[in-house]
Parts: C-alpha cells; structure tokens; sequence
C-alpha cells in the first residue's frame, strides 16, 4: 500500500521547505500539496460585511495565486523526478488541514513550522500548531 502525505502550502518558506523535505524523504509516497484560501484574509477581516461579489472577486484571485503556488510546487516537485497532486479548498487553514486528511485517506501530513509572521501569528495562533494538536494522523513539523 502506497502512503500517502499531505504537504499543506502557503507562500512562505518554510512550507516549500516542508514540501522539499517530503519529496527528498518520501519519494515513492503520494504527495499531495494542498493550499488553502483563509476567508480571514478577506481585505475587511472576514466574509462579514462584504459582499458576495467581492468575495467572489477575492477567491478568484486567491485561487489564481494558489495556482501559481501549486506549479511551481510541482516544478519542485519534478526536479526530483517526483510527481505530486495538487488541490485547493477554503476555510480556516488548520482545521480544513485535518478535514481534507480526514476525507482523502492521507497517512501523515509534513508542514512548515509557520507561514505567519509578527502579530496576525500571535492573534491567530499557529496552524501548525492547530494541525498538531486535532490531527489523526502523524504530523511531520519542517522549521
């Protein structure tokens, strides 16, 4: 039976070196590299108070840069001669983390330590952390 791991990405360093420390260390696995578009981040604090048609505007934009961010995981990826799968779902990252773990039969999850920086990770908490604490399966903290 195949493993399979789940490689959460944002645009930060540390989790293209959670995906880098994957694909080196589990090659033969199914990775599968899974960005997430928070609603939080929406530019008025959350879906409250703006519009459907902003919100609209926003995911599309959200999902276009997390595109961008899934190509160039699996350029990564390829270099390694490693092939992975890409997805994107919204919603608040840790706990769509272990839903999406949950729902597709993943074996362990490999994250970065964080992706937020300064106040947002102290008022937010870490979703790493999160991810840790509610997962049912293993989680592999790359910092």
């Amino acid at each position: 039976m195949s493993r399979r791991i789940l490689v959460p990405l944002d645009d930060s360093e540390r989790s293209t070196e959670a995906l880098t420390f994957a694909v080196e260390t589990y090659p033969d696995a199914d990775l599968i590299a899974l960005h997430i578009i928070d609603p939080s981040d929406f530019p008025t604090g959350g879906f409250e108070g703006g519009t459907v048609a902003d919100f609209e505007r926003f995911r599309e934009g959200q999902t276009e840069r997390g595109n961008e961010l899934l190509e160039r995981a699996t350029d990564l990826a390829a270099e390694a001669g490693v092939d992975i799968e890409t997805a994107i779902e919204t919603g608040r990252p840790a706990k769509t983390i272990v839903t999406y773990a949950d729902a597709n039969e993943i074996d362990h999850i490999v994250m970065g330590s964080h992706g937020r920086t300064g106040a947002s990770r102290i008022l937010l908490g870490s979703v790493a952390e999160g991810v840790t604490r509610r997962s049912s399966v293993p989680v592999t903290i790359v910092r």
